[in-house]
């Protein structure tokens, strides 16, 4: 039976737009290893930690959603831990009524920085 797993995890500020989406695509391409679905990405960017994490102040924050097993929670974990690029990093496994909501404030939250950027 598929869950669905928020992930938050920041990376090193000093990691260039390339570097970014490196690292967002190993762990994207790492997901699709254990048969997850509904992939979602959301890169949030640079942005002020609330305290000092090491030794950073800001943060690349970058968001994904998916359903899957649940087997691949502990690894990916792993795997984040051992990077130097990830700083910090949170699973958390959502409600069923909470990931019907998740997909209506993707795009919310799309609709969002666009108008912030305007």
């Amino acid at each position: 039976m598929h869950e669905s797993y928020e992930m938050l995890y920041i990376l090193r500020p000093s990691l260039s737009e390339e570097q970014v989406q490196q690292e967002v695509s190993k762990y994207e391409d790492f997901l699709k290893e254990y048969n997850v679905i509904d992939l979602q990405t959301n890169i949030w960017g640079k942005r002020r930690l609330a305290y000092q994490i090491q030794r950073y102040f800001d943060g690349i924050y970058v968001q994904m959603n998916y359903q899957g097993e649940g087997t691949q929670v502990a690894p990916l974990e792993r795997a984040m831990r051992l990077s130097e690029e990830v700083i910090r990093y949170l699973t958390i496994k959502l409600k069923k009524a909470a990931s019907k909501e998740l997909d209506s404030d993707v795009g919310n939250q799309e609709e969002l920085e666009q108008s912030v950027d305007s």
